[in-house]
């Protein structure tokens, strides 16, 4: 049956994907976890929903047949808007984020239903991105997601040493000469890229699980800032695989399994992690390669997991 699985075109397209999006959503959320926005994922994914719907909207104007084509496109762009909305409003401080991140919730909601209602869909077309379905993915679905797998890794990692900093203290970042308002928008763009790019196999609903629960596991153990990141990394790609391969045997929602292994992992490591620490006593949460930050917030963080 494994053999069979593999040579499926869908399968091979949906682990493909999940390869893809359980190596990257630990990358960013490492990010997001550090700067306690770990509510922004779910906030990106439901103004996605509104994404989807503009792009049956535009599909529909265009004369276009196939409008789940236009669907992540129209996802990708609203995410990014969205993301960098919030990430305005934090920095001028016009509101709050957990304000902003509520705005987003609810009118993302409302606008997706408003707006699929106005191109001749109804709800029902937007349960697939909802909970995600591998029977959705295409050809180019793959292409696309690699294209942009390779962007956000080169942001999450070739910058690290700089997202490091700004994430532990953005006033010593700032006066360390960085671009803080730039990397602060990068963040939120590679959060938009991997919610959008997730909502396939993972659905919007949990793909802010699969960008955080990794991460959360991970810390439970980790050594470093770099060792949590690659872990996490190791956990997102382990769980994606495994929970879309067990959604072929059995007819279980391929997100929901994803997430549910990836609690499992966390509630392990979490009972046996008191012995594994016993071997990393005395090691500080940092990375010995990146700036020191004069605050303690990175070894405070990984106490409190």
């Amino acid at each position: 049956m494994l053999l069979e699985m593999l040579s499926s075109p869908l399968m091979q397209r949906g682990l493909i994907i999940a390869l893809l999006v359980g190596i990257r959503a630990p990358v960013v959320g490492t990010y997001l976890v550090q700067r306690r926005l770990t509510l922004m994922g779910d906030g990106i994914g439901h103004i996605a929903l509104t994404g989807v719907a503009l792009g049956w909207l535009s599909a529909n104007f265009a004369g276009a047949t196939n409008q789940d084509a236009w669907a992540i496109p129209g996802a990708i762009l609203t995410s990014i808007l969205g993301a960098l909305a919030i990430e305005w409003m934090r920095s001028k401080g016009h509101t709050s984020g957990d304000v902003a991140l509520a705005l987003l919730f609810y009118g993302g909601i409302a606008g997706g239903v408003f707006l699929i209602a106005l191109a001749g869909g109804t709800s029902a077309n937007l349960s697939a991105y909802l909970f995600g379905s591998i029977t959705t993915v295409t050809p180019n679905d793959v292409w696309i997601t690699l294209l942009l797998f390779f962007l956000i890794i080169g942001v999450g990692i070739g910058l690290r040493p700089a997202l490091f900093v700004l994430c532990h203290d953005a006033e010593f970042a700032r006066a360390s000469g960085l671009p803080v308002p730039l990397l602060s928008a990068l963040i939120s763009v590679i959060a938009a890229l991997t919610v959008s790019l997730a909502m396939r196999v993972v659905g919007v609903l949990l793909v802010s699980a699969l960008m955080i629960i990794p991460v959360a596991a991970s810390q439970l153990v980790a050594r470093s800032f770099k060792h949590t990141m690659r872990l996490a990394m190791f956990i997102g790609a382990t769980v994606s695989l495994n929970g879309l391969s067990l959604t072929y045997f059995y007819p279980w929602s391929p997100g929901a399994t994803i997430v549910l292994l990836a609690v499992l992992i966390y509630l392990i490591l979490a009972l046996t992690s008191p012995l594994i620490g016993r071997f990393n006593k005395g090691l500080e949460y940092s990375d010995p390669h990146l700036p020191a930050a004069p605050d303690s917030s990175c070894q405070a963080e990984q106490g409190s997991s």
